[in-house]
């Protein structure tokens, strides 16, 4: 990419009054284009800055709209200079000086450290069509967010592009880009944190460090390369914060269906199929897992079934190949009689021969070159690698965003419950293409002096707006239910309208397992919260029985489950080989147990993802968060994130990323200050009670577990270790379930004595696992323990309305654990027995 810089000077102060929390300043008119700056407070904690001109404008297609100034009930005060202003907000003080170019720092107000200051003298620049932000780079922060980026978590020292890209077989730890375009950074510090997010949907980069100069220092650059800046700066004590007030201002996240958090089953091959026929291959598929009693939710239907029956034997989108699903409402509704919901592959490109393919062209649904013809390009047509000649599809213009909306609805309507956005990266080949920026798209006013090509409105919008087709056309449908999109590449607003993602087509390695955990942690904070990866990688070998069972073992204990892949086969490269989790006779019964376990923890992973809408807490935490002060987790070691992970507030997963090791190293984060840290507890034999503040050696066997850590004080909401039906859910597949969730108990960690008058306090969250508006109930077990007893009390706030069909609630106790419960506040408690575990359970009466 070029480099042009320039770096406006002599600002000017074009308004501001004394009280007023924002600063507008325009460059010397002496310059061949004056710039704009503008800093303002928008929240407590949140500010928003602008760069622009006459040729760089604002993004006209933002992912987030402008918020409202609330400074309601805040002290607000300012003072200024003849060349700088001071305002102190909520605790913040920010500085905007303007000497020769804008600076803003801030800082907690009365501390003399700062926690960003922008570059003196090259703060902020133009560069060509683009512009560029530069600001003092700390060495010793943690770096974290910008969607999906490769291991290590921390991302300090490395250069990333804001890009997206097709990366089938990426390096989990070397490849840039990946799928995901969300311009968000976030320097985390002991101290506090500070997040840096642009709204724009064009392609730029990110230099965290990576560039050293004698003269400028250690520095970060933003680089975009089309039109003017607006970002905004959060400001948090830790991360928490700033992801939640991230979250504020981009939308928090969407509510997903209670069955998409069990085992999601893929394979391209399985709709590839021509004999067996894929429909009946599916169904064998369905009842061998349930032969071996392995619970299944969902399925994620791979493209095959939409490759045409005749040639071009290629990928016609909506349709379907009337030979592999020779009827496909009725094979449907035999999955979903199998209680397995179905998830259909939808790519947003066209080929040639596409029915439709001159109705777009003749609507102006493609995008245009510089011809002022259909943009045509290399598409993957079929099979392994295969490509042919087509249109990406143009979702500024109303016919094709039309003709989206109406194809998902096809779908739909023969039953289909779920939409899966693939292949939707836009690798557009030419910045000036155009676009048709229909008015009923776009707001008629952001047109007005922006050319309407591709790079100056960014491909990524595309990305958006096709999350929000398919969202509003399965809403239109089943306005009281969750659409649920899955969807490979992402931007800040579409995730407002898919509720799921996953980090694409990863490869089979031991290095690839562990590398995930990093994604999904930097994905969290960046509000992609039901996120995963294809379980025993999507492309490669395939997996040991080693592998494949710890992989599994790692994926039942994060937010999302999936096994999906398209293993290229010398064979057969349009159909390929699949990961089955019964494929190995000597593990299937372990694949079983592991699998059933996760579907026993269903209550709580369901409700780390309710919380996740509630709170925009990820279910899947750096092993830090809500441990800032501990000076540990701020050394390399623990910045990776790739090693371990809080699974919620009550479990630490741990795992084991070699063949043979039957050992894994875990470090036990610690709280300071006045509480007590009680410390933790091996979940598995041998039961070993741990201190807080330590590096532990925990054994972990490949047959048996990874490895699971419970914080002493925790809880674990338990149910049936099937797949059940919620009272509430009258959807079909929900019916083709035939157990009811009428059961739940909690697992319970008192520390090993006495908790010394501490009640640890714990709450979880239940619906329908259905509905749109969510009626959310919460039920909050306390508990402490003496040497010879345990506390608990038991709290139901059911005023939503929602009801569940259990009503009495188990209590059980940690492995060893000999001691009687009861009831600090008189409700009655009896002995239950011990479970097939052989721990100690007691019932809390209705």
């Amino acid at each position: 990419m070029p480099q042009k810089e320039s770096s406006p000077r002599g600002y000017q102060l074009v308004s501001s009054t004394e009280q007023d929390a924002s600063v507008h300043l325009r460059s010397s008119t002496k310059s061949k284009t004056p710039f704009d700056f503008s800093f303002e407070a928008v929240r407590q904690n949140l500010f928003r800055v602008t760069f622009t001109s006459k040729d760089h404008v604002v993004p006209p297609y933002p992912s987030v709209t402008k918020p409202e100034t609330n400074l309601k009930n805040l002290n607000v005060t300012a003072q200024s200079s003849e060349s700088s202003k001071t305002i102190e907000i909520g605790g913040v003080t920010a500085k905007v000086e303007w000497t020769e170019t804008p600076v803003v720092s801030l800082s907690w107000t009365g501390s003399d450290n700062l926690l960003h200051r922008d570059l003196p003298l090259r703060s902020y620049v133009a560069d060509g069509e683009g512009v560029a932000h530069y600001s003092v780079h700390d060495r010793d922060a943690l770096h974290v967010g910008l969607g999906e980026k490769a291991a290590p978590m921390d991302l300090t020292g490395r250069n990333f592009q804001l890009s997206a890209t097709d990366c089938f077989g990426y390096d989990a730890y070397n490849s840039d880009p990946l799928y995901k375009h969300i311009p968000l950074l976030i320097k985390a510090t002991s101290e506090g944190c500070v997040a840096l997010f642009s709204t724009t949907h064009g392609r730029g980069a990110w230099s965290v460090g990576s560039e050293i100069d004698g003269l400028w220092g250690h520095f970060k650059i933003y680089r975009q390369e089309y039109g003017g800046l607006e970002q905004y700066m959060i400001v948090g004590k830790n991360l928490q914060e700033v992801v939640r007030s991230y979250a504020e201002l981009v939308g928090m996240p969407l509510l997903v269906p209670r069955w998409a958090y069990g085992y999601v089953s893929g394979g391209y091959k399985y709709s590839a199929l021509d004999e067996p026929r894929a429909s009946d291959a599916l169904i064998e598929f369905a009842e061998t897992l349930q032969k071996h009693g392995i619970p299944c939710s969902g399925h994620q239907m791979s493209s095959g079934y939409s490759i045409a029956e005749h040639e071009p034997k290629v990928r016609t989108v909506f349709t379907w190949n009337y030979h592999r699903f020779p009827n496909p409402e009725e094979w449907v509704k035999q999955m979903h009689e199998h209680g397995i919901r179905l998830i259909t592959n939808i790519k947003p490109f066209l080929l040639e021969s596409h029915p439709d393919f001159k109705h777009l062209i003749d609507s102006r649904g493609f995008f245009q070159d510089d011809d002022k013809e259909p943009g045509y390009m290399q598409l993957w047509s079929a099979g392994g690698a295969t490509g042919g000649e087509g249109c990406h599809i143009d979702f500024t213009s109303e016919a094709a965003f039309k003709w989206w909306f109406e194809g998902v609805q096809k779908l739909k309507k023969v039953g289909i419950d779920g939409m899966w956005n693939d292949n939707n990266e836009y690798t557009l080949p030419n910045d000036d293409w155009t676009l048709a920026v229909d008015d009923a798209m776009v707001n008629a006013e952001a047109k007005k002096g922006v050319a309407n090509t591709v790079g100056q409105w960014g491909r990524a919008m595309h990305t958006e707006l096709m999350g929000k087709s398919s969202h509003d056309a399965l809403l239109d449908m089943e306005p009281n239910c969750r659409p649920f999109v899955l969807t490979r590449s992402a931007t800040p607003g579409t995730m407002r309208y898919s509720c799921s993602t996953w980090s694409g087509d990863n490869v089979t390695s031991w290095e690839s397992m562990k590398g995930s955990n990093a994604l999904s942690l930097n994905a969290g904070m960046s509000l992609m919260q039901y996120e995963g990866h294809d379980i025993g990688g999507f492309e490669g070998p395939q997996p040991s029985p080693e592998l494949l069972l710890r992989w599994i073992q790692l994926g039942c204990n994060s937010i999302r489950f999936t096994i999906n892949c398209f293993k290229t086969s010398p064979d057969n490269n349009s159909v390929g080989e699949v990961i089955e989790p019964f494929m190995y006779p000597e593990i299937t019964h372990l694949v079983r147990d592991t699998i059933k376990r996760r579907y026993e923890i269903l209550p709580y992973i369901y409700s780390l993802g309710l919380s996740s809408h509630l709170t925009a807490n990820p279910p899947q935490r750096w092993v830090g968060w809500g441990y800032e002060s501990d000076p540990e987790v701020w050394t390399k070691a623990l910045k990776s994130g790739d090693e371990q992970f809080w699974f919620g507030d009550s479990v630490l997963v741990g795992g084991v990323y070699a063949p043979g090791v039957n050992i894994a190293k875990m470090y036990l984060p610690r709280k300071t200050g006045d509480a007590f840290d009680y410390g933790y507890v091996n979940m598995n034999a041998p039961y070993t009670y741990y201190a807080a503040g330590q590096w532990v050696e925990v054994p972990s066997e490949w047959r048996e577990s990874i490895p699971l850590i419970a914080k002493v004080g925790g809880a674990i909401p338990v149910g049936k270790d099937v797949h059940t039906r919620v009272p509430g859910d009258e959807t079909a597949a929900s019916l083709g379930v035939k157990v009811l969730d009428d059961y739940r108990g909690v697992e319970v960690f008192p520390p090993k004595g006495s908790s010394h008058g501490t009640v640890f306090e714990n709450s979880w969250f239940e619906d329908d696992g259905i509905s749109q508006k969510a009626k959310i109930s919460k039920y909050t077990l306390s508990y402490s323990s003496t040497e010879e007893k345990v506390l608990v009390h038991f709290q139901r706030d059911e005023s939503s309305g929602f009801v569940p069909a259990w009503k009495e609630l188990d209590i059980v106790l940690h492995h060893g654990d000999q001691r009687r419960v009861f009831s600090s506040s008189g409700q009655e408690v009896v002995a239950k027995g011990t479970d097939k575990r052989g721990r100690l359970v007691y019932t809390i009466k209705a």
